[in-house]
């Protein structure tokens, strides 16, 4: 079995931003909406979405991050799946209005003192 070129990690665990929630988010849907184009469009044998545990990118909305090019991709939707396949998958371009800049990534930082209080702080949903 050859190595996937690309494999899409969609957080299963992400919430959109308070002032968006509106009982209808389901990431369900946007790994759903993913594998439906890879199997369209043929991708199978190189292209893998699954779903992920927490990746720690709350704030950012629905995350999902693409191995092995480390492309990290905030506030995803369905309507976005095309784009991301298209553009990123088949095309090896970054989606500015999508990604997550480096800045903003927590992955290898330490959690910053403000981070943990207000999770302490916050009841879990």
């Amino acid at each position: 079995m050859s190595k996937f070129t690309h494999h899409i990690f969609v957080c299963g665990k992400c919430k959109p931003p308070k002032h968006l929630r509106d009982g209808k988010h389901d990431p369900g849907k946007l790994r759903a909406a993913l594998k439906k184009e890879i199997k369209q469009l043929g991708l199978k044998a190189d292209v893998r979405a699954n779903d992920s545990g927490c990746l720690d990118q709350c704030d950012d909305g629905q995350v999902i991050v693409i191995y092995p090019q480390a492309i990290w991709y905030g506030g995803v939707t369905e309507a976005d799946v095309d784009r991301i396949i298209h553009e990123t998958i088949l095309g090896g371009k970054i989606l500015e209005d999508l990604v997550i800049s480096s800045e903003r990534l927590r992955c290898g930082k330490k959690a910053k003192a403000s981070d943990s209080a207000s999770s302490e702080s916050s009841p879990s949903s």
